[in-house]
């Protein structure tokens, strides 16, 4: 008798961890959904503004980087092989500073990184738009 009393018991205790459990799922779950429906609207918002030239290649790249690889998504597709031209572009900037970070170089400085930055631009042009091009396709 006391053993089935314990038994039920010990039930009844998993049944509500269960439920807790489920809920918590169910709330992460729902939680990474609207994370991923904002980023896929900044993703597909900047794609827009670049392949419409209102937004600069590079600082496209970096931004649209930074927010497919922060999509939460099963069997997430390898976003550097699909957009290469994006990824590029990318890696070969990454390193410069931006926003507050470069007033603390010299004016010449950052004129060599501007120039430098804008003939990956120029090289990399068609490529990074025919990624953009793609990508608004995936995304829509």
């Amino acid at each position: 008798m006391v053993a089935v009393i314990i038994v039920a018991v010990l039930a009844f205790v998993a049944g509500r961890l269960l439920g807790r459990l489920q809920d918590q799922n169910k709330r992460r779950d729902a939680a990474i959904q609207k994370r991923n429906e904002r980023l896929h609207e900044s993703i597909v918002t900047i794609a827009k503004a670049m392949d419409q030239g209102q937004c600069a290649l590079s600082e496209g790249a970096l931004r649209l980087v930074v927010l497919l690889d922060l999509r939460v998504e099963e069997g997430k597709p390898v976003y550097s092989e699909r957009y290469r031209g994006l990824h590029t572009m990318y890696e070969r900037i990454k390193h410069m500073p931006t926003h507050e970070a470069r007033k603390q170089y010299p004016k010449s400085e950052i004129r060599k990184m501007d120039d430098e930055r804008e003939g990956y631009e120029k090289e990399l042009e068609d490529v990074i738009l025919a990624d953009v091009r793609q990508l608004l396709k995936d995304f829509n």
